[in-house]
């Protein structure tokens, strides 16, 4: 499994196609958190914008492989094992990405509550906010690994699902990433810090399901 995280890494990196999403991701960041701002809200809002780039990453992940060179791989690891170590690989892609904002947002940002009267811990914001992080990356890769091949095949379907569903993770009230988010926001009114451990495990166990369904699918299916 070592080589294959390693070969499907090498062809994210080689192919440029991260490119997109980490810019736009950073766009994001730099438009919606300013110097100054209280950590816990910013920190929400960097989770929240991660979990439509983790599916990118997973649709970039998916499709970067030349059809040749799957099958190759296919053959001698075995489909399913191969798949798993496209998503893997974004997902690891999507936490990398993650946890970079985390670093850059705790430390241009005001370790206090929205009104400014509250001081918020460091460190613990940090942790918060890595943990947010995490959940919006686990269920934005749930969320590529359905709504692309080899569920989706035509682009024309996967891209718009990928879209609505991405989003619909986001706000939608029971959505991990929603409580995750949330729990950031309202911690900053009251300058409490969480532990959205329940909101991570919760994206972690509908991300397993929905990495082995692709993962069973793509062994019955050809590219």
């Amino acid at each position: 499994m070592t080589a294959l995280l390693r070969y499907q890494t090498a062809l994210l990196l080689r192919s440029q196609r991260w490119l997109p999403p980490v810019v736009l991701y950073a766009a994001f960041l730099g438009i919606g958190v300013q110097s100054g701002q209280p950590v816990l809200d910013s920190l929400g809002y960097a989770a929240a914008a991660l979990l439509p780039v983790a599916a990118w990453l997973v649709r970039i992940c998916v499709g970067v492989e030349p059809a040749a060179a799957r099958a190759c791989v296919a053959a001698a690891a075995g489909p399913g094992r191969a798949h798993l170590a496209r998503l893997l690989v974004a997902l690891a892609a999507a936490a990398a990405l993650g946890a970079a904002a985390v670093l850059v947002v705790t430390l241009i940002s005001d370790p206090v509550s929205t009104d400014h009267r509250t001081r918020v811990a460091v460190l613990p914001a940090a942790a918060a906010g890595l943990l947010a992080a995490a959940a919006c990356a686990l269920l934005g890769t749930a969320v590529g690994a359905l709504t692309n091949w080899p569920l989706l095949r035509s682009p024309g379907r996967a891209v718009p699902a990928m879209l609505l569903a991405a989003l619909t993770s986001v706000v939608a009230t029971g959505s991990p990433a929603q409580a995750a988010v949330s729990g950031l926001v309202t911690g900053s009114q009251s300058g409490t810090v969480p532990v959205p451990l329940l909101p991570l495990a919760a994206a972690a166990a509908l991300a397993a399901p929905a990495t082995a369904a692709a993962c069973a699918l793509a062994s019955r299916r050809s590219p």
